[in-house]
């Protein structure tokens, strides 16, 4: 019997011991996994982009809360994506005591990005937010200065910045495939908000002329100011005309609907074409030059025409990088391998900082039906 006994208590020991090592494994490699992982929080859900983030099926980011009050969106995206309610919070100051995110993604109404900038990038954690950067250049200052003064990244995320043609079409006039470029061409939007099935959380602010900043102009406008800026390594134009229209006012009575914006630089001439009242769905450029054209359709379809006696031809664009491609992967090595943005990024503050003053620039030439100068909000 003392055999047995003594059998069964070297047997439990054993037991013990055992689970020990298999917990402090599994708390190690936990610990490890955390080191390839940023947590992020998610500010809002009525940004229809929000559905980006969730639909990555990807292990490099963890969504560790996110800060909501609108119940239907709530609502709406537990049942779609079976969120827990822990997930959840009222406030910044909640997901933050609670979860402590490296890094914040807003998805909510374009006016609050300086808001969620100013409370968590003096806590040392990096944000990103969904294009444009901000209502108004003044916002938009602000939020650089904030950026500066704590040295923590701010990223602005366009659609455009994930397209291998959008790095194509740079590498081509880097080669002078077209000769010298003289003219911009972009023609964004889609048939309209309303149009399209946009939730009724996202109409609520994306259609009022103070939590979007305008209409189809800082909608659509700042894709085409986003990628001149970069194309042109940063130069601002000289002056800024706009013509802002409401075709569907019955639809859209506070703002904007359809709207041209024309920027004069030294030697080239950029031509925006922003509207929720194009017949389909459409992100496309057009770069021509003194000998040739690079029509970008879409993301991963151009045509070039390098000599006019050849003809047009479609072109294939390389494959570009995983964080070129992914947003959140960029945010991610931003935080956990130290990644720069550098200052003429389509990602960069600085960059975004022009493309702000575009946009505002556009809305007061459209108000005063006049070209404005550069300098004009100087």
């Amino acid at each position: 019997m003392k055999a047995v006994l003594l059998y069964r208590a070297k047997y439990f020991f054993i037991l013990i011991l055992f689970s020990s090592i298999l917990q402090s494994k599994v708390y190690s490699q936990s610990q490890d996994n955390s080191d390839k992982t940023l947590r992020l929080g998610v500010i809002g859900l009525v940004h229809d982009h929000v559905s980006w983030v969730f639909n990555r099926n990807k292990e490099d980011v963890t969504i560790v809360g996110i800060v909501e009050t609108n119940k239907e969106a709530i609502a709406r995206y537990q049942k779609r994506y079976q969120l827990p309610d822990s997930l959840f919070f009222d406030s910044y100051q909640a997901l933050y005591n609670k979860t402590k995110p490296e890094a914040v993604s807003a998805f909510n109404e374009t006016k609050s990005h300086l808001e969620v900038v100013a409370f968590f990038v003096p806590k040392n954690i990096p944000v990103m937010v969904e294009k444009p950067m901000a209502t108004s250049y003044e916002d938009a200052l602000e939020m650089s200065k904030l950026s500066k003064k704590y040295n923590v990244p701010i990223l602005i995320n366009y659609e455009t910045s994930w397209y291998e043609s959008t790095y194509e079409a740079k590498d081509l006039l880097a080669q002078n495939r077209i000769g010298n470029l003289n003219k911009l061409v972009f023609n964004t939007g889609h048939p309209g908000p309303k149009e399209i099935g946009c939730s009724p959380e996202f109409l609520e602010w994306l259609t009022d002329p103070i939590l979007n900043g305008g209409g189809a102009l800082t909608d659509f406008g700042c894709y085409g100011a986003n990628i001149a800026t970069w194309l042109l390594e940063g130069q601002t134009p000289i002056s800024v005309s706009c013509v802002a229209k409401q075709t569907k006012p019955n639809k859209y009575p506070k703002v904007d609907d359809d709207t041209t914006i024309v920027l004069e630089y030294e030697k080239q001439q950029v031509v925006i074409q922003a509207s929720w009242n194009w017949s389909h769905n459409r992100k496309d450029m057009q770069l021509y030059g003194s000998s040739g054209y690079i029509n970008c359709l879409n993301g991963s379809k151009m045509m070039v025409m390098e000599k006019e006696s050849e003809g047009e031809k479609p072109y294939k664009p390389k494959a570009i990088e995983d964080y070129q491609k992914d947003p959140f992967r960029l945010l991610y090595e931003v935080v956990h391998e130290k990644r720069k943005i550098p200052k003429n990024s389509l990602y960069s503050i600085e960059n975004n900082l022009i493309v702000s003053k575009i946009l505002s620039l556009a809305h007061l030439a459209a108000q005063e039906q006049k070209t404005l100068p550069w300098n004009y909000l100087d």
